[in-house]
């Protein structure tokens, strides 16, 4: 399970970045973050804004709902959903991380 931590204006989790993969998706928990495989290098702020574009379409937000606050040179890093409801968050989550759900 990921941890989700409340924030005054949202709710925010951490990621671990892999970039330059041969495919851009979710995939599934490592070391208590969402793991997430990105195409773009980590140059020039491509990687970050794959990263962004991507969770977004897996989390149903807009881009702009969603921003990194911490580690945007780290393959770790904090994302913050700016107005994200945690209960559903939470599920969502845990549907992106569970083997058994394709």
């Amino acid at each position: 399970m990921i941890p989700l931590r409340r924030e005054a204006d949202g709710v925010s989790f951490e990621v671990a970045v892999q970039p330059r993969s041969s495919r851009a998706a979710v995939d599934g928990e490592r070391e208590g973050a969402l793991r997430v495989r990105l195409t773009a290098p980590p140059v020039d702020g491509a990687a970050n804004k794959q990263c962004v574009a991507l969770l977004a379409k897996v989390l149903g937000v807009p881009k702009s709902a969603l921003e990194i606050v911490s580690g945007t040179g780290s393959r770790r890093k904090r994302i913050k959903v700016r107005g994200g409801d945690y209960s559903a968050l939470e599920s969502l989550l845990a549907s992106q991380t569970d083997p058994e759900v394709s």
